[in-house]
This record gives structure tokens, sequence and C-alpha cells, in this order.
């Protein structure tokens, strides 16, 4: 029989062993999510290979293959790309309260609203953008109006300088450039003052100025020769008149100057005017690739040929650009064009948690131009899941 000292001892030890398992559940998970098995491209690093993505506190703390560890919540992503998340740095997603969550469906944890508003009304975009769930910022356009459908700029007294000037003094914690349109139907015969004195508002904040370009009354040549570094020319496929290629397909030599020089090439997809297949495989073939990609999104851009930015930077894969060439153009080129994406567009250990997953299908695809032209590629990319902050973004948020 068991006397009292043996039986104390014995219930002793038999309730620190039952605490032992409620100690080990109360141990925190060693990280806050785990993304496992799928496809990593983080052109920041030339890395293409099966990875594990752990992430904690909202930073990438880990990018290695079978991780073996705890994590409060894991997404499968077998079969999947896993790439930073997108920058977008051509949309109108300011336009709506609803466009940041809109594009964030799409992959994409990072936005410029390029030019929606100009001075007079800034301030509706900017609502937007601080109210936005990930990194949004906005152009002010050099038109006070901002998008008129008669031209922003036909007018030109429009494009008042004092009065962008004013509003960027006010905002500069948002407003991150200068928005010139400068096609026949926005600016006419004014374009090259307009972006004249676009270059001065933004060159007295140090701040770029982004040129929509094609069907303009000047020159391209005498436009383009008005960018300085770190300045973007949006809508680089435009066709004639006007384009970045001559009459025989070949890039002028100002275009080749001014990317010499830093001015960025992007392709600013959008719906009318700025792009056509032709023109595209010809600058394609010249090797003039672009430097980004980007939408020109806007809310209604899952019922045109935008779709979404992955639909946008699968329309290349049929002119010779790789996949990791195209997930390079929507992060870490991107990231480049603007100080506020510094530290985006990269899974580098120790980078803000924003992530893109998407699918790479193969099948026959239609694609379509801005002039109702068709092509089909054998692959394109979907939107499969978007984590923000190190969060998981909830499909239909």
């Amino acid at each position: 029989m068991m006397n009292r000292r043996q039986f104390i001892r014995t219930a002793t030890g038999a309730a620190i062993f039952a605490r032992i398992p409620n100690v080990l559940a109360a141990t925190p998970a060693k990280y806050d999510l785990i993304i496992k098995g799928g496809r990593v491209i983080n052109p920041s690093r030339k890395l293409d290979a099966i990875r594990d993505v752990a992430i904690a506190n909202g930073r990438i703390v880990k990018v290695e293959a079978n991780l073996r560890a705890d994590a409060a919540e894991t997404i499968d992503a077998s079969g999947k790309l896993v790439v930073p998340g997108l920058l977008d740095i051509h949309t109108h997603t300011a336009r709506s309260a609803e466009g940041p969550g809109l594009v964030l469906q799409d992959g994409v944890t990072g936005w410029i609203d390029a030019g929606s508003q100009g001075a007079d009304h800034i301030g509706e975009t900017i609502a937007v953008a601080r109210s936005a769930p990930q990194q949004g910022r906005v152009l002010i356009n050099i038109g006070r109006a901002g998008i008129l459908p008669e031209g922003d700029t036909m007018d030109l007294k429009r494009a008042d300088v004092d009065a962008a000037r004013g509003a960027i003094a006010k905002n500069r914690d948002f407003i991150v450039g200068v928005k010139a349109r400068l096609s026949r139907d926005v600016a006419g015969e004014n374009d090259y003052e307009v972006l004249r004195r676009a270059q001065e508002v933004a060159t007295s904040f140090g701040l770029p100025v982004m040129i929509h370009m094609g069907q303009t009354i000047s020159p391209f040549p005498k436009l383009v020769d008005l960018l300085k570094r770190g300045d973007i020319v949006t809508h680089m496929f435009a066709p004639p008149p006007n384009s970045i290629i001559d009459d025989s397909g070949h890039i002028l030599p100002e275009v080749l100057a001014a990317r010499r020089r830093g001015v960025w090439f992007d392709v600013g997809n959008g719906q009318a005017g700025h792009m056509r297949w032709d023109t595209i495989a010809a600058i394609m073939k010249a090797g003039f690739w672009p430097d980004t990609f980007s939408t020109d999104w806007n809310t209604n851009a899952h019922q045109t040929g935008v779709i979404d930015l992955p639909n946008c930077m699968s329309k290349l894969f049929g002119y010779g650009m790789a996949v990791d060439q195209a997930i390079a153009r929507a992060t870490v080129n991107a990231a480049r064009t603007f100080p506020l994406f510094n530290d985006r567009g990269t899974l580098n250990v120790g980078a803000p948690a924003d992530v893109a997953l998407l699918e790479l299908r193969e099948g026959n695809f239609e694609f379509l131009d801005n002039y109702k032209n068709k092509v089909t590629g054998r692959q394109r990319l979907f939107p499969s899941g978007t984590v923000l902050a190190g969060k998981k973004v909830a499909t239909g948020a």
C-alpha cells in the first residue's frame, strides 16, 4: 500500500505532468503565417524556385525550402506563384472609394493614381489614398480641374502653375508627382507648353513628371527632350502619330537618349488609343522593352481589355517576355520609380510582408489591344490571393 508521503509525491507529479500539455498549448507559434510550397519568384534576388515564405510581425523573416515550424496560419501555395505584392504606378484607383479594395483583390499592394484630379479637387483623391488599406499616392494633374471630357488643358489657363504648387505644398505627403496628359484631344496645340509648365511645378519640389503620350500634335522628340531623370513616359505602346518608333519601326534616337539619362518607360495599358498589337510587335522586336507594367485602371477595368494587372502582364508573353521578367516589371522595377516604394517589390528577409499569389494557367487565352484587335496567348496570369502587411486578405474584402 502507498503511505501518505508516497501519495503526496505521486499526486504532485501527476499534477505537474497534467499541466505540461497546457503549457505547450500556450506557447505561441513561431510565425504568424507561412506560405508553403509555392514557386517563389523574387526578382530582386533572382530567385525562382519552390520555397516557403515565413512571416512574423508584418515582415518577411525566412524564405527557405521545407520550413518546419509552427505558424498561426498556413497558406498552401502548391502550384501557384508567390511573388512580391504588385505595384501599379498608373491607375485611377482614387476616383472611387471602392478602388483600393478592388485592386487589392488583384494582388496590388501599392498604387499611384495618375492625375485623376488637379489642384481644384485634389483633396478628393487624397482622401481615398489616405483611407486605403495599402499604400496609395497621387499625381496631381497639371490641369487644375483634373480629367475633363472636353480636354484637361485645351484651355491653357487650366495649366495653372501657382495652383498646382499650392496644392503640392499643402499635401506633400500624398502628392508624389505631376501628370501631364498630352494627346491632341486633351491638350491640343498646347501640349508642349503644358509639359513645360508641369516640369516647372515638379522641379520646384524635386518630383517626377509622368506624361501621357501618343497622338500628340507636337512631334514626340520635341516633347521627350523636356523630360529629366526619374520622369515617366506612360502609354509607351501608343501607335502613330508620334509614337516612340519611326515609320520603319526603329526607336527614335531621342527616345534612346531619354532612357540613357534615366527616363522610365511604362506600359499604361488603358482602354482607348494606348496599345495596338502591330506597334507593340515593332517596339518589342527593336528590343526596347518596358521598364514597368501598369494598367491605367478604372472601376470598369474587368469589363474591358484591361481586366487586372496580372492580365496586362501576360500580354507580352507572346512577344518574348518570360514570366520572371514580367514579375520584375510589376515589382522591383516599379519600386524604383517612387521613393515611397523603396522597401517594396521584394520578398527579401526584413521587407514588409506584402505578397501576391498568382496562378499561371496554360491554354488558349484571348488578349485585347485598345482597338478591338485580338491575339491568342498560351499563358495567362490570374490573381489567386493577397497578403498585406503579413495578413491574408479576405476574398471579397
